[in-house]
Order: structure tokens, then C-alpha cells, then sequence
């Protein structure tokens, strides 16, 4: 070993000395400030939101804001379990991308509840059983989650935060050879953000829905039958690690900059952390121009909308409910005066929550 090198490995073990010793006093810290809290609240989406993004403006590199993000997430999730550790329910089995958005929100520092379905995770956060619970509910090139909104709109439940994931597809197979391959199984949205890459290269393989990638990867591992070795599942490089898989193929998603958006849920209110959304669900009267006037207040105030989707009502034919995001947080003044109106105009409106603007 040469001089040069010991040195710099002397100097690395001398920083991880102070590393340790400051995390640990900065645990210390969250602790004694959990001892000091009179509401129980354990996970403040917007205070570690702050944090964040105050780190993020200090980085001088040669660490990414994204690495340091998922270092800083890490000794937060770490230091939060220290007073309670969190559960979160979410979207199973294991190594769904429900879980690694999950896994980058709170960290290893949480016990998973693992939900067969969106529909339990709204109902395990409804009956008390998990502290939090993590939605997806669009995708970049897919659009809206339909179910999540519907589920949104009936439930008391509050968004808390959001979460946005890229997401990176995968082929996995028993099989090694992928020309092999005569069956796809994975989720809805998966098989139609790889569609033009399964036409191009596996043309004449049948494709089956599932409820999620990582249900598709698990079927593939339990499949005993010869006809097993000729199945393939779309999902994550996790799920190949999860259930003993090979990977055929990486990033076969049609569009490279694929992302989903997830929502926190939980059952209280987040103060503002000075960038968030707020997200609401309302109707129109049945007027001529009516949703021009319901929407007119957020100009006139000066608020962004940053997202506008329609669903139908269930009440009616053709009557339909509009998710509306818009930038602000709900106890902004000027947010504040733009709601008030959109509520006298509106024959419906609920706020279903603020939160911090995701933070990569």
C-alpha cells in the first residue's frame, strides 16, 4: 500500500469518527424535540422537506442533491424511529414501486403493511392500522390513476405529501434465452409503457394484467410448470433480487424520462413549508360557463394551477368531479381568498390536503 493511500484512508476513518459522532448527537436532538411535542405527531413532512432543500442549496458536490437527499433520508428515517417506528402501507407484495417510493419517503426506518390492493391501503389507514400510506396516482405517460381519485374523493383521509419516482422496467424470467419467451405478465400501466418495445421484441408473446409488477415477478418465481420457463414478468430490479429472477432486459419502458407520482396519506393536517401544493376536488353548477367561473378566482389571485383532471361524478350521466392541484398552500392568503370564492361558485368543493412540493 502506498504512503499516499494510507493517508487518505487515515483521513476517511477520522471523518467517519466525526460522521458517527454527530449523527449520534443530531439523534439525540430529534429525541429530546420528540419529548417536547404536545401533539403526537411524530412525521413532519414539512419540516424535513426543509431540511432538504436547505442542504440541497448548501451542496457544494461532489455528492448529487439527489445522493444527498437519500443520505440525509436515511439518518432522518434512522433518527424518527427513535420515538416511534412509523407503519406505512402500501401496494404489495414486496418490490412493487409502491415500496421504493415508500422505501424513499421514510427510509428503512418504517414497518411495511403490505396491502393486496389501493383500495386496503385506504382502508388499513382508515381503521388506525398504519400510520401512513403511499398511492401512486399518475404516471407520466399513462396519466391519472382513476381509482386513486375516485378513493380520494370518498375518503376523510389528508395528502400529506408526494412523492415522484422514476420508474425503469425490467424483463424477468427462470429463463435466460428472452427469444424463449411466450407469456408477459405484469400491471396495466407496465404493459402500456413498454408496449412498443414488447412489439418490437417480443411480438408474438401473449401479454396477461396483474396487480402489480412485483404480484407478476412473484408469479414467476411459484411457477412449477414447465410452461413456467417460457413466462416473464415486467418489474423492477428489485423484485428480480426479491424472487430469485434473471434479468432479460433493462430499461424497456418506451419513454426514458418515465415517472410516477405517489401520495402520502394520513389522517391530519401539514403546515405549510413554504413550496407546496394543494390539492382539491370540486363540481360546477349545471350553468352555461359555469366551470370558467369556478376556475376564474384562482387567476385573479394569482394561483398556478399545476394539474386539472376530470372523472365521472357517479351521480349522473355525464356528470363529471375535477381534481385540481395548484401551487400554495391552503393557509396562504392569497390561497385562502381563491378557495373561499371557488366555494361560494362551486355546488361542491373539498380540500383534500397541502403538502411540501416533492423533494428529489
Amino acid at each position: 500500500m502506498s504512503e499516499q493511500l494510507k493517508q487518505h484512508r487515515d483521513q476517511i476513518d477520522a471523518i467517519d469518527e466525526q460522521v458517527l459522532k454527530l449523527v449520534n448527537e443530531r439523534a439525540k436532538l430529534a429525541r429530546a424535540i420528540g419529548s417536547l411535542k404536545d401533539d403526537g405527531v411524530i412525521y413532519r413532512p414539512e419540516r424535513e422537506a426543509q431540511v432538504l432543500r436547505r442542504l440541497q442549496g448548501n451542496n457544494a458536490g461532489p455528492l448529487s442533491n439527489e445522493a444527498v437527499s437519500n443520505i440525509f433520508r436515511a439518518v432522518m428515517s434512522n433518527c424518527r424511529a427513535l420515538e416511534k417506528e412509523l407503519s406505512i402501507a402500501f401496494l404489495g407484495p414486496l418490490g412493487t414501486y409502491s415500496e421504493e417510493a415508500a422505501l424513499k419517503q421514510f427510509g428503512l426506518g418504517r414497518t411495511a403493511v403490505v396491502c393486496g390492493s389501493i383500495d386496503e391501503v385506504f382502508r388499513t389507514l382508515e381503521a388506525g392500522l398504519a400510520d401512513y400510506g403511499v398511492v401512486p396516482v399518475e404516471n407520466s405517460t399513462e396519466g391519472a390513476i382513476g381509482l386513486t381519485l375516485d378513493l380520494l374523493l370518498a375518503s376523510s383521509l389528508k395528502i400529506c405529501g408526494e412523492i415522484t419516482l422514476p420508474i425503469h422496467h425490467c424483463l424477468l424470467s427462470k429463463q435466460t434465452d428472452i427469444t424463449q419467451i411466450s407469456h408477459v405478465f405484469s400491471h396495466t400501466q407496465s404493459l402500456a409503457q413498454c408496449h412498443e418495445w414488447l412489439s418490437k421484441t417480443l411480438p408474438k408473446a401473449e401479454r396477461e394484467a396483474v396487480t402489480s409488477n412485483a404480484r407478476a415477478a412473484q408469479m414467476i418465481h411459484d411457477l412449477v410448470s414447465s410452461d413456467g420457463t417460457f413466462a416473464a414478468a415486467i418489474a423492477s430490479k428489485r423484485a428480480a433480487e426479491l424472487f430469485d429472477l434473471n434479468i432479460l432486459a433493462e430499461n424497456i419502458e418506451d419513454d426514458a424520462k418515465n415517472t410516477t407520482r405517489f401520495l402520502v396519506l394520513g389522517t391530519h393536517e401539514v403546515a405549510a413549508s413554504g413550496a407546496d401544493k394543494t390539492s382539491i376536488v370540486m363540481t360546477s353548477k349545471n350553468i352555461p360557463g359555469a366551470m370558467v367561473q369556478l376556475l376564474e378566482p384562482l387567476s385573479r389571485h394569482g394561483v398556478s394551477m399545476t394539474k386539472f383532471e376530470s372523472r365521472p361524478s357517479k351521480q349522473g350521466l355525464w356528470d363529471y368531479v375535477f381534481f385540481v392541484d395548484i401551487e400554495g398552500h391552503q393557509t396562504d392568503a392569497k390561497v385562502q381568498a381563491a378557495l373561499a370564492e371557488c366555494q361560494r361558485r362551486a355546488s361542491f368543493l373539498k380540500v383534500l390536503g397541502s403538502y411540501p412540493v416533492a423533494v428529489i
